[in-house]
């Protein structure tokens, strides 16, 4: 039995729809330290594609799941296999239900991770570092000098 969301402007999904689920490693930054956290996030087909194909990721692990499965009224479930301490990424609802979107578009992208399934054989890397609380501060010296000419017209 397929059932729908109570979630705003989620009338085109049921709980059986195709969702992938990713465990990622994040930092963040206190106090000029980083800390290491494992944030539980959707992962949408497009990016999924991207990281099969061998792309350096912050996923270590994925699973492929139902809507229903991890979506239960309003709050987020643990999936099998991921640590308790993992943490659900921020909007995480709102983000799955986007995600699932683009895999009914999509559907050959569910061939990657059968549901029920998992896969970590990901080009898993922390080279570059996920930080989730980084703000950007540009400043003036951070503008381009431009040639004296280029808005003249001459």
């Amino acid at each position: 039995m397929t059932t729908t969301f109570s979630y705003p402007n989620t009338a085109d999904l049921s709980s059986d729809d195709y969702l992938v689920v990713g465990l990622a490693t994040c930092f963040i930054k206190e106090d000029s330290e980083v800390h290491q956290v494992k944030i539980i996030e959707p992962i949408p087909s497009a990016a999924l594609e991207a990281i099969v194909k061998g792309i350096p990721t912050s996923y270590e692990q994925a699973i492929a799941t139902t809507m229903g499965a991890v979506i239960v009224g309003e709050t987020p479930q643990l999936p099998d296999g991921f640590p308790i301490e993992a943490q659900f990424c921020d909007d995480f609802i709102y983000r799955a239900t986007a995600a699932a979107r683009t895999y009914k578009v999509k559907p050959v992208a569910q061939t990657h991770i059968p549901v029920g399934t998992s896969r970590s054989d990901f080009n898993h890397s922390t080279e570059r570092k996920r930080v989730l609380n980084s703000e950007r501060i540009v400043r003036t010296e951070d503008n381009v000098k431009q040639h004296e000419h280029t808005h003249k017209v001459l």
